[in-house]
């Protein structure tokens, strides 16, 4: 039974390298499709627009622990985008001392701007090199690593430790 169990340990290990150097090519790849303009907006700028577009509103220090930054860290950067017109910060209703950041529609089209010709390159790259079936499953595993991306750290757990499922449950059957 140990066996088993650290030979699905090790499946999984194999699993995820294979997942962060495939994630990683493709991440250079769509970076070098963006286009270059002076408006262009930097890794960290599309990454807070990006979250921001799918949260109602974040305040600094979460933005700031998404991006395993310190809060100062981030300053320039929403100053930037606020003098842009892609952000907005307002005061909490709820605490006065806290600040809300929202993205505004300038921000949105900003964002779309940033990975417009990466987006058409992959669309293009995925339709010449894989099937409608691999298309698909592809669509699959693009929900699962959202999911993914969204799982508690093994930094949050108090044992400082990953830890797995035992039932083999997923999202998605078993392929």
């Amino acid at each position: 039974m140990e066996d088993d169990v650290e030979r699905q340990r090790q499946v999984d290990l194999n699993l995820a390298e294979a997942l962060r150097w495939g994630v990683s090519r493709l991440a250079t790849r769509l970076r070098a499709e963006q286009p270059g303009s002076s408006r262009a907006l930097s890794r960290l700028a599309a990454s807070v627009l990006a979250n921001l577009r799918h949260s109602e509103a974040l305040t600094p220090s979460e933005l700031a622990a998404i991006e395993a930054l310190q809060t100062q860290s981030l300053t320039r950067v929403l100053n930037e985008l606020e003098e842009q017109g892609r952000i907005r910060r307002s005061r909490s209703d709820v605490d006065a001392r806290r600040q809300n950041v929202v993205i505004t529609e300038a921000g949105r089209e900003a964002l779309r701007e940033h990975v417009r010709d990466g987006n058409y390159w992959l669309a293009s790259a995925l339709r010449q090199h894989l099937s409608p079936a691999e298309r698909g499953v592809l669509q699959i595993a693009a929900g699962l690593l959202e999911q993914v991306a969204a799982a508690e750290t093994a930094e949050d757990r108090p044992t400082g430790r990953a830890q797995t499922p035992d039932s083999g449950e997923g999202a998605a059957a078993a392929l």
